[in-house]
């Protein structure tokens, strides 16, 4: 029993003594009790440098109303207001450091705002993705998702701890495309540290095809250029046909590949780590049973969002499903490409080439500098209904 604990504790300290690198830029379990250097600070509209010993100070602001007769420091400015077609910059931090949490709650069409990361001097950004589908709420539903990387809370709390890392500075933007102003609570937890040569760059991207063309493919992400690791697919799967719609396999096309990929998957459930149509027979009352989709959300995978329809104006069949590459992230030395089968069956037992409605977000760390984004969809393009 006695050597079982030690080699028990061993292994905790060498987890912790490979956690020594990054010099507070992260923490688990395995170095929590470790000292560190790194100097810990928060954005919010209540401190929006995030300076040391500035956060409440504010006299006037959104909440001055509420807070009459209670004064400065009592929740005077929790908020900001981001009026239609502008944009509003949510933090801007000079390095080195890394973000490691942040927490908002919007209001409005969550696909028509646009949230935007810029690393250091970077003109093009890292991250341009609708807010919704950045927190995996691409359908403007909430659903509760409960991962490592991504917490959505009741009732439209959305959590991001992704690392990431910077060293000249971080800029974080919210663009309103909307016609009409929305209002943003958030937080923006960062710390200021050394930052390791072998650190790579955070970066997401959306894309939108409705539909998806007959026997075409959906590319998830390609023109990736650089070395860096996959970490990441987010999905929000509307379908336009009945029966089972997730026979697609995804492919990983990475260094140099051109016809056939590197990594082949053997269909759509089985990618997100379900299986054989996220289907369970499920007791409704005595002797009678009945088939049908299971949500489930764990640390590194889930289908967390079945929107059946009510059978009258919302008739569609929509799904959110992610899958994080967390302990096991994809690895690419020189370029990288991702696609999807939209694929279902037909009702003779063959595979049906579907025309579905897909939207993607790709996660990735990589080095800079990082190839431009295609552009984004405009607002119309962007709709959900």
């Amino acid at each position: 029993m006695k050597k079982i604990a030690f080699t028990v504790l061993s292994l905790l300290f060498s987890l912790a003594a490979m956690s020594q690198n990054f010099n507070g830029l992260s923490t688990g379990l395995d170095n929590l009790f470790r000292l560190s250097k790194a100097k810990t600070r928060s954005i919010s509209a209540e401190n929006i440098t995030g300076e040391k010993g500035k956060g409440g100070m504010a006299t006037e602001g959104v909440a001055s109303a509420a807070s009459k007769g209670l004064g400065q420091g009592w929740k005077v400015n929790p908020y900001v207001v981001i009026d239609a077609g502008k944009t509003q910059t949510l933090a801007e931090i000079t390095g080195p450091g890394a973000i490691q949490h942040i927490w908002l709650t919007p209001t409005g069409t969550w696909r028509y705002s646009i949230l935007r990361f810029y690393w250091d001097d970077e003109t093009h950004p890292s991250v341009e993705v609708p807010l919704g589908d950045f927190f995996g709420m691409g359908w403007g539903e909430y659903s509760p998702l409960n991962s490592l990387a991504v917490c959505v809370n009741p009732g439209s709390a959305f959590n991001s701890y992704w690392v990431m890392p910077f060293r000249k500075k971080c800029k974080i933007t919210l663009e309103n495309i909307n016609t009409e102003k929305v209002t943003i609570f958030y937080q923006v937890d960062y710390t200021l540290t050394d930052v390791p040569e072998d650190a790579a760059y955070f970066h997401a991207q959306f894309r939108r095809t409705n539909p998806v063309k007959y026997k075409d493919v959906f590319t998830i992400v390609d023109n990736i250029s650089g070395r860096g690791q996959y970490i990441g697919t987010y999905l929000a799967w509307g379908v336009h046909n009945n029966g089972w719609w997730g026979e697609g396999e995804i492919k990983f096309f990475m260094d140099g590949d051109k016809e056939f990929p590197t990594i082949n998957g053997t269909g759509t459930e089985d990618y997100f780590c379900g299986s054989y149509d996220f289907d369970t027979r499920k007791k409704v009352s005595e002797g009678v049973s009945v088939t049908d989709y299971t949500e489930f959300s764990t640390p590194y995978s889930g289908l967390h969002q079945v929107i059946r329809g009510d059978g009258h104006y919302k008739v569609m069949q929509r799904f959110g499903m992610y899958r994080w590459h967390i302990v096991d992230p994809i690895r690419f030395e020189q370029d990288l490409k991702v696609t999807i089968q939209d694929l279902g069956w037909r009702n003779d037992g063959t595979y049906l080439p579907q025309q579905s409605d897909i939207s993607s977000t790709a996660f990735w760390y990589q080095t800079e500098p990082h190839r431009t984004f295609p552009k984004l969809p405009s607002k119309d393009e962007l709709e959900i209904n």
